[in-house]
């Protein structure tokens, strides 16, 4: 680190993060955003806050070819590899940053922006382990700046009705969920990393780094396959829990679970593993009955891993073209299977009548928005209600979701302790939280 920004950084420790937005917004006020990864999802990401009413004045990527459509997209921000050096720079000419880097960079990217009092939006999984998503949870409570993780359905009508629904009673007491995917569709369970090759011309691979332990460049990380090795990405729990869990932990309230444990193959030291079965058990809410939530990722032995879907309901489900990926909630009273990007679900196990009557009699609760971009700029700007996958939300979906690659690494049960942020057991204990590369520290 310079000096200056060594002093910079200083001066915002001491301020106890009692820090508040630059700016008040006026009627004809718009959205001053920086985009940290402007290519892969960053082009989403960047092309949605212009959407929804926001000046892109800068946009960072590490990569000149990655990022090479959003430059030409806005010719007037100002480009930047290194987004420490942006942030410093341009501090004052920034209102709000959207961070859509691997997940290894999430927090020490959105916690340097958040302590300057910038809103952010932050793609999923909101941060690489459990201890960043409790430091990103508390400093938005403390800076106070709107926040929202890119779980993007979770601000669609389907999952906010869905919501409504089971919270009304629709299948009765919910007792388990069970949540599928296709993926990883990139590389998991490999025991070596790859070989030292040759670093892309336009690749700053240093900064593409970041905060994770040094490692020679290897074809197989970049752009996409980084998502399979653990000091850069979750594995396919990480990818896409925050989208598919989403409707079932926010339905059903469910908090921190009190223990977590995995069945996989092909995992190793350096790579999530091939497919992964994840039993996560939750307690009491108020009257709230147990769960039991069990995630599937991966093939195993050939087939895609999951629940049986050799039920009618199943068969249905699948005849839907929802195999890829969905879940199912069974209550008391019925089943219902569901599917993010769908207001189709299939409710089993009910009299049809009685559904009807539910959803006829059941209001609508929950604000609905355009879409989460429009929902993060219109808090930011003072124009609309706080974001519903903001950070004090997400943080603690993220790190349940990230506490089953703690049983995936320790090869053990993990027995959560939430308050103390610990496990009973000692070996998960040690993947709570990373080291990070000097000048890169969170």
């Amino acid at each position: 680190m310079t000096r200056r920004r060594f002093l910079g950084a200083s001066a915002v420790a001491t301020m106890g993060f009692q820090v508040v937005p630059s700016r008040v917004f006026g009627a004809n006020s718009r959205l001053a955003v920086a985009g940290i990864g402007a290519g892969g999802k960053g082009r989403a990401d960047i092309t949605g806050a212009a959407k929804a009413g926001a000046d892109i004045v800068a946009l960072c990527d590490v990569d000149d070819d990655r990022g090479a459509n959003m430059f030409k997209a806005h010719p007037k921000a100002k480009r930047f590899k290194d987004f420490r050096v942006m942030l410093e720079k341009m501090g004052k000419s920034i209102d709000a940053c959207t961070i859509s880097t691997p997940d290894h960079t999430h927090a020490v990217a959105t916690s340097m922006a958040m302590k300057m009092g910038k809103h952010c939006y932050t793609q999923k999984p909101l941060t690489h382990n459990v201890y960043e998503a409790r430091h990103l949870t508390k400093l938005a409570a403390e800076t106070g700046v709107a926040t929202q993780m890119g779980n993007q359905a979770h601000a669609g009508e389907p999952i906010r009705r869905a919501v409504e629904l089971v919270r009304a009673g629709i299948i009765g007491n919910v007792t388990e969920a069970h949540i599928w995917t296709n993926r990883p569709i990139w590389p998991q369970g490999i025991k070596a990393r790859p070989a030292k090759a040759d670093i892309p011309k336009g690749l700053d691979w240093d900064n593409w780094l970041g905060p994770a332990p040094f490692r020679e460049y290897g074809k197989g990380y970049v752009p996409f396959a980084w998502r399979g090795w653990w000091d850069f990405g979750t594995g396919a729990l990480g990818d896409m829990a925050c989208h598919i869990m989403d409707m079932a932990w926010w339905s059903l309230e469910l908090g921190a679970p009190s223990s977590v444990k995995a069945q996989h193959g092909g995992n190793s030291v350096e790579s999530a593993p091939n497919w992964a079965v994840i039993d996560y058990q939750f307690g009491y809410r108020g009257k709230r009955p147990p769960v039991k939530l069990v995630w599937y990722d991966g093939m195993k032995n050939g087939v895609q891993n999951g629940p049986s879907l050799e039920t009618t309901d199943g068969v249905k489900m699948v005849k839907k073209g929802k195999g890829a990926f969905g879940s199912v909630l069974i209550g008391d009273k019925g089943r219902m299977f569901f599917n993010r990007r769908s207001t189709e679900w299939l409710i089993t196990g009910r009299d049809e009548d009685e559904v009807k009557q539910i959803e006829a009699k059941t209001k609508k609760t929950i604000p609905r928005t355009k879409d989460n971009y429009a929902e993060w700029v219109d808090a930011a700007t003072g124009k609309g209600h706080k974001p519903l996958s903001r950070f004090e939300i997400a943080g603690p979906f993220t790190e349940m979701v990230l506490l089953g690659n703690l049983a995936i690494r320790a090869g053990e049960e993990v027995k959560w302790d939430a308050k103390k942020m610990e496990s009973t057991s000692g070996k998960a204990n040690r993947y709570i939280r990373s080291e990070y590369r000097k000048g890169w520290e969170l």
